[in-house]
Parts: C-alpha cells; sequence; structure tokens
C-alpha cells in the first residue's frame, strides 16, 4: 500500500486540484489532506474520491501536518509513504517508477525524483549537508558571482544531476519514503514549525539508509521562494535555521564533514 500527504494553509481548491488530480491517477490508496487552515472550507474535497481522507488540524506547522498522515501511514501496514508539496504535478507513471525503483533497491529510505519549474528549467535542490555559511549568510551576501561558486559544490550543480546519486540533502517538495525507515527514525522533527524539517528528516534517514536523487522520473514544481518575499515567513526560516544548527552541531559537526567528503568523493570517482 502507497500512501500521501499535503498539507495545506488556506489554500483554494483550484490551488491544489492539479495534484490531487494527479495523485488520484496514481496506485496511491490513500491521500491524506491535512488542512493547518483556520477554517474546514477544504473539507469538500473527501467527496470526490473515496481515496481522499481530510483531516482539519491545529496548525502545529509543516512537518507536524505531515506526520498525522505519517502515523496513520506506519498503523494501517502502508509500505511507501509519498511527502508532497501542494504545487507539485506530474505525469502518469511516475509513482509506478519510483515503486519499481524502491522495490528493486532495498538499502534506499528515500527517493527524489528531477524536480523542474514548469518552463522546464532545473531546481537544484540536491545539496550537501549545510554549514551555517550555506543557510544563513549567503542568502544575505552581495557578491553573486561568489556565492554561485558555492553553490556549484554546495548544491551539487557541477553533477549536471543528469546521474543517479546519493545525497544527504534532498527537497520536502516531493519525498518517496519507505515506512520501515519512518518506523525507525520517526516523522519529521515537530521542533521546526516551517523549514529544515526536510534536511533534518533526510539526515536522520542518511543514518540507516540510503537517500537518493533519481534523475529518470520527473515533477513540476510552482515554486516560489516565500522567505525571500515575507519577512513573517523568513523570521520561521531562521528559526529553523537556529534549531537545526543547534541540534546538529554549529562549526564542529564531524559527521558533516565525513557524509560531505564522502559524497563529493563519490561523486568525482563517476
Amino acid at each position: 500500500m502507497i500512501t500521501a500527504s499535503i498539507v495545506t494553509y488556506h489554500h483554494h481548491f483550484k490551488d491544489i486540484r492539479k495534484v490531487i488530480e494527479c495523485i488520484l491517477s496514481s496506485p496511491v490508496s490513500i491521500l491524506y489532506i491535512i488542512d493547518n487552515s483556520s477554517n474546514d472550507r477544504l473539507r469538500e474535497l473527501a467527496k470526490i474520491s473515496a481515496k481522499i481522507k481530510y483531516i482539519h488540524s491545529v496548525n502545529l506547522g509543516y512537518g507536524a501536518g505531515h506526520n498525522i498522515a505519517i502515523r496513520e501511514s506506519i498503523d494501517i501496514g502502508a509500505t511507501y509513504h509519498i511527502v508532497v508539496n501542494p504545487d507539485i504535478y506530474f505525469e502518469e507513471g511516475v509513482i509506478e517508477k519510483l515503486i519499481i525503483y524502491m522495490n528493486k533497491y532495498s538499502e534506499v529510505g528515500l527517493v527524489m525524483p528531477r524536480v523542474l519549474y514548469p518552463n522546464g528549467e532545473l531546481q537544484y535542490l540536491c545539496k550537501l549537508l549545510p554549514t551555517p555559511f550555506d543557510l544563513l549568510f549567503r542568502r544575505f551576501l552581495p557578491w553573486r558571482r561568489y556565492v554561485e561558486k558555492k553553490n556549484e559544490k554546495y548544491e551539487l550543480r557541477f553533477t549536471n544531476y543528469s546521474r543517479e546519486m546519493e545525497v544527504p540533502s534532498l527537497s520536502g517538495c516531493f519525498m518517496f519514503v519507505r515506512i520501515a525507515v519512518l518506523k525507525k527514525v520517526g516523522g519529521f522533527d515537530e521542533r521546526y514549525f516551517m523549514y529544515a524539517e526536510d534536511l533534518d528528516l533526510c539526515r536522520r534517514i542518511g543514518k540507516v539508509s540510503r537517500t537518493m536523487y533519481y534523475p529518470n522520473v520527473v515533477v513540476y514544481h510552482e515554486y516560489a521562494k516565500g522567505s525571500y518575499k515575507n519577512r513573517r515567513l523568513l523570521r520561521y526560516h531562521l528559526s529553523s535555521v537556529v534549531k537545526y544548527f543547534n541540534k546538529w552541531g554549529w562549526v564542529w559537526d564531524l559527521d558533516r564533514k565525513i557524509i560531505n567528503k564522502r559524497i563529493l568523493d563519490n561523486l568525482k570517482n563517476v
């Protein structure tokens, strides 16, 4: 059994129609819509299909919302769970290909497909484990050329994203996760209200299995960098970054150094 979850917050149906249609036409058995809005106007979505389970929740954050679905998926004995953003869409056959991939490689706990903007431009969402510079300072630096040079390595741009590769930090916009691994590591850390929860989960999954990027499957992401435009979202972003480094280490994070070196060595030796 495969389950999926979308967390919404004051979305209109037209905003999430595409992703719902994509999931309903796939082998997913249950689509959890966790609505963190102050109202429950999306409750009518449950009438569209028996596959949809609508849950109106207190807004405890993005990760906490998905955890509701993850816990239920574990309880009902699902094999895989998909964490999906409301602004994702994809063509038929995507989920089937990811199932085949995960069935073939039992050592993989998490896989992320190739993610494109609607215009076909690549999104650079494969990253090394970040330093404080990567998450806190590079966004404020005026030296664009220097930041681009850093991104070549941090975002693994030198690989051209053309090959299958192990990546320690993958985006939470589309995460295809093995339930057996989620049983071991738990779901998202709910201390992060928004941002960095996907990085934290990837890191924990990476301790017990492999976290992979698989370019042979494509999804589209109508992505907007909210924290670059909204001061309230920026505060959430900075708060989560501080929590992440308080948990894993700021400068003296030996695991980060070892993991990043291993990943880079593997990629450069291919």
